[in-house]
């Protein structure tokens, strides 16, 4: 079993100390051993796997939310679902040394088990759904922020384009091509839940089309296909 030591260097690690120490316990058990040790009477942490992954959507939404005001849905989705991905999840969980408290079965050890992206990443959303457990919403979601707000800051900071129509902008000024004009092509659906269709053209040349549910939304859109032909076609 995973020793006491071990535990409390980790509750260190998360700074989080547990109220109910089976929890995090249960959080660390994987499959594979608890196959190779039934009479332990044991649960893995694929429940809590399942728990932990809506707990952190929702932390992680309501953050983005909060921290970008200006994003449209479609930009805030493709964020999100960078920040909770598999590479990102390994990548922490790899940073924390989870792996290290782990309870592996012996095959499962042999073949590199904990450094593992798809099981470090399990095991970071399992502990997240023990703090839940343990401590309640705002305990899982001070965790989270704490974890992954300097990754998103990176995130942001490297590149990761979030406003297509700026980058389309200071791509046209660079090369002392006209700046972009979006035009309307259409409106459809009631006023409560209307569609907008956009034309986007350089020098009267149509480089891009774009439809979403705000006029903002769909010049997005229009920029980022803009953006692609033309860096396309350099």
């Amino acid at each position: 079993m995973i020793l006491d030591s071990l535990i409390e260097d980790l509750q260190e690690k998360l700074s989080y100390g547990f109220k109910n120490p089976e929890l995090i316990r249960e959080a660390l058990t994987h499959k594979s051993f608890v196959n190779e040790n039934p009479d332990l009477n044991l649960r893995d942490n694929e429940r809590f796997e399942f728990l932990g992954d809506a707990v952190l959507d929702l932390a992680i939404s309501t953050y983005l939310i909060k921290t970008f005001p200006d994003l449209q849905e479609g930009e805030l989705s493709r964020l999100k679902s960078m920040v909770v991905s598999e590479v990102s999840l390994s990548k922490i969980a790899l940073e924390m040394d989870l792996g290290k408290y782990l309870l592996l079965g012996k095959g499962e050890e042999h073949t590199g088990g904990r450094k593992k992206d798809s099981l470090l990443a399990n095991t970071l959303e399992s502990i997240i759904a023990a703090i839940y457990l343990d401590g309640g919403i705002d305990q899982a979601c001070d965790f989270i922020i704490k974890t992954f707000s300097w990754h998103i800051m990176t995130l942001t900071r490297e590149g990761i384009s979030l406003d297509y129509k700026t980058d389309l902008q200071e791509y046209c000024q660079a090369r002392g091509l006209p700046l972009p004009v979006y035009k309307v092509l259409r409106e459809t659906g009631p006023d409560h839940k209307k569609t907008f269709e956009i034309e986007l053209s350089i020098n009267g040349e149509v480089f891009g089309m774009g439809s979403g549910r705000s006029k903002k939304d769909a010049e997005q859109k229009a920029a980022k296909e803009a953006l692609k032909h033309l860096t396309n076609n350099l």
